[in-house]
């Protein structure tokens, strides 16, 4: 199995796992500039330097620990991606203030069951959805970044939040 090959079986399957969803939103966070590949293939180097995507220790790692992460060689090395994926399980925790978890927040986007766009071609598939637009828009009034509606749409459809059902 090639090592991305878990990110095309996840993709569109409805989850609810909080680290999972987390793990999704990072790939999504590393592949801006990069392809999906590239970015999913690095599901183990993501593991391990982002505490086994533990949400609440990587919202409380120090600045010297994401040099650290920086510097490893198998990692994807930007530095603002890296704090990216800091600040964001940090605006995570902040959501558990009205939420009970990252699921349930983005859930509640869609009444709790998936958002389904028929396209009668695979080439009417979007890669921004006006759901995801409002979505994103709210995710970065709390707190999250590298979250754009391209992002995010592509985030959510991994997570099987939003779907897409073709007909071809």
């Amino acid at each position: 199995m090639k090592n991305y090959q878990w990110y095309s079986d996840q993709w569109g399957k409805p989850t609810k796992d909080d680290s999972l969803l987390f793990l999704l939103l990072i790939v999504g966070i590393f592949q801006v500039g990069l392809s999906w590949k590239v970015a999913a293939s690095k599901r183990d180097v993501f593991e391990r330097n982002f505490c086994q995507l533990d949400i609440s220790k990587v919202a409380a790692l120090f600045p010297e620990e994401l040099e650290k992460i920086s510097q490893d060689p198998a990692m994807i090395r930007n530095p603002r991606k890296i704090k990216a994926v800091v600040q964001n399980a940090q605006a995570i925790i902040l959501l558990q203030a009205d939420y009970d978890s990252f699921a349930d927040y983005l859930w509640d986007f869609v009444g709790g069951v998936p958002l389904i766009y028929e396209c009668e071609a695979k080439d009417m598939v979007k890669n921004v959805v006006p759901e995801a637009t409002l979505i994103a828009k709210d995710m970065k009034k709390r707190g999250f970044i590298f979250v754009g509606p391209v992002v995010t749409t592509m985030f959510l459809k991994a997570a099987g939040i939003i779907q897409d059902q073709v007909w071809e």
